[in-house]
């Protein structure tokens, strides 16, 4: 795989992550409530870049299983290297099985949607993946008994026109709507949808660099239950995997649970899935540049509703927040 001509993307981005990190270790940054919301969106806009990318290693030739496999096991390796240099605190072992645990719907969120992009073409499979977007308002209906305030329904109502569109669904080449992939994109909707909940609500008090290695390691242990690692075990698929699994690690595993366990637990699981939304304008973005597909005119109407929908999402929570700080003082 040529990462030659990504190198400037990751030369830019990169120092600003590492700085990111250093300043939070360091406890020197101070959040304000929107830089939660942010930090939600940027996890979302880390899973928009995958389907890119599997679609590129599958077209080289390596399985689901090889993929699937080397993006926890590079991306655990990853979080865990970040941790090295991060604030140490002692858990006891409920407090290390409960995350372990939690990090299986993770896990499974991967196998699912990459099993889907097996039989549906990757526009389909981001639509049934999409649904997390009102999945994620049913749970906070049933677990916390809170109702969707107009303005989250209408941005749902908006997020899903907007994903149609996005994803280009309307046209003649949409492609073949398969049993299989149907239910492997409902499951990982299901999937994803309890990662983001319990990413938001188990032990908050857990520091974020060691809350997400312990749930990206307990999404490593099922992935390698299912799939037996013999990837590492070949040194020349290894080799040649091992680019795919980095990269798909950093953004797919490394990251995404790091920002959810640092802003979901201040913006909920409602709200929390209508920032993820942010996924998919960065998959079509990505399958322009990247792949150079065409990209019609609906799609980036399409694009544009879901960051609309993103912004209508967030006006009750500003409100909400406004009427805290105004209550404080």
């Amino acid at each position: 795989m040529d990462f030659s001509r990504y190198h400037s993307i990751f030369a830019t981005q990169l120092p600003w992550v590492v700085v990111w990190l250093f300043l939070y270790k360091k406890g020197g940054i101070f959040l304000k409530n929107w830089n939660y919301v942010l930090i939600v969106f940027l996890g979302g806009c880390c899973y928009g870049v995958l389907s890119t990318f599997v679609k590129l290693a599958y077209s080289t030739g390596f399985s689901s299983a090889e993929v699937t496999g080397a993006q926890y096991f590079f991306g655990a390796v990853l979080i865990w290297g970040i941790f090295l240099f991060s604030k140490k605190r002692k858990l006891t072992l409920k407090q290390i099985v409960t995350l372990l645990l939690s990090g299986i719907p993770f896990g499974l969120t991967g196998i699912f949607y990459y099993q889907s992009l097996k039989t549906l073409d990757a526009s389909l499979a981001i639509i049934f993946l999409f649904q997390f977007v009102w999945i994620g308002t049913i749970f906070e209906l049933i677990i916390y008994k809170r109702k969707p305030s107009k303005e989250k329904l209408i941005s749902i109502a908006i997020l899903l026109i907007g994903s149609v569109l996005a994803a280009n669904v309307l046209s003649q080449e949409g492609g073949t709507l398969t049993w299989q992939g149907t239910i492997w994109g409902i499951l990982a909707s299901l999937s994803f949808t309890t990662f983001i909940f319990l990413s938001g609500t188990v032990e908050k008090d857990t520091p974020p660099v060691l809350k997400s290695a312990l749930l990206s390691t307990g999404a490593l242990m099922v992935v390698f239950a299912l799939y037996p690692p013999t990837f590492l075990f070949d040194v020349s698929v290894l080799t040649g995997l091992a680019p795919y699994g980095v990269f798909l690690g950093l953004l797919g595993v490394a990251l995404p649970p790091l920002l959810f366990s640092i802003g979901m637990p201040h913006v909920g699981p409602g709200l929390g899935t209508i920032l993820t939304a942010s996924e998919l304008p960065v998959a079509v973005t990505m399958s322009s540049l990247i792949l150079l597909e065409h990209v019609s005119l609906s799609q980036w109407i399409g694009v544009i509703l879901i960051l609309i929908g993103i912004v209508v999402g967030n006006v009750k929570y500003r409100k909400r927040r406004k009427q805290g700080a105004n209550s404080i003082s």
